[in-house]
């Protein structure tokens, strides 16, 4: 019997953990109780360190983290369909291009303006990357300035070229008869 009752007690005394809320009304007295307390004195006491968690502090950082991800989360998404939107952008430059070669055949070289890849791009083109669609649209105008001056038979070919600087881009149009331009984009932009 005596056996029985010490392994009671022992079952007893481990079940006998229980966790303590430390409550602090809005008067500054402070209350232990078992149950979780009312926000904005919801703090708990670890009984086996003495140490006490304020849990409405660590609800309101949980919170923050969630919406400092979201927010993250969502600054990604909006860089990624930028990216994506662009690219569209670059594409279809590209394609004006193509549909002004295959338009006008006897004034363009079938390799006279080809599309730029946007994950494969040249080390000069690369430096100017922000700018693609600019340089997509400008490389047919500088090709057709040229054309228009009447000294050019057939454009071969409407590239960037090294003289460019962040400030102003420059193109070379080489034409079939051995002529070659320099076109800035102020000059084609008017």
């Amino acid at each position: 019997m005596k056996y029985l009752v010490l392994l009671l007690t022992g079952f007893l005394a481990f079940n006998a953990e229980a966790e303590v809320y430390k409550c602090t009304d809005s008067g500054g007295n402070k209350v232990y109780r078992s149950t979780p307390c009312v926000a904005g004195s919801n703090i708990q006491i670890d009984l086996k360190t003495g140490v006490s968690i304020d849990l409405d502090a660590e609800k309101k950082s949980d919170l923050q983290k969630i919406k400092e991800r979201q927010e993250r989360e969502e600054q990604a998404e909006l860089q990624r369909q930028q990216a994506v939107q662009r690219k569209q952008q670059i594409v279809e430059a590209g394609k004006k291009n193509q549909v002004l070669i295959k338009a006008r055949p006897h004034d363009f070289s079938a390799y006279a303006i080809p599309p730029y890849d946007v994950d494969n791009l040249l080390p000069l083109v690369k430096r100017f990357e922000g700018r693609l669609v600019d340089i997509e649209r400008l490389r047919g105008a500088a090709a057709e300035k040229a054309l228009a001056t009447g000294q050019c038979n057939r454009v071969e070919s409407s590239e960037l070229n090294e003289k460019s600087s962040p400030e102003s881009l420059v193109f070379l149009v080489d034409c079939s008869n051995a002529k070659t331009f320099y076109f800035n984009e102020q000059e084609l932009g008017k």
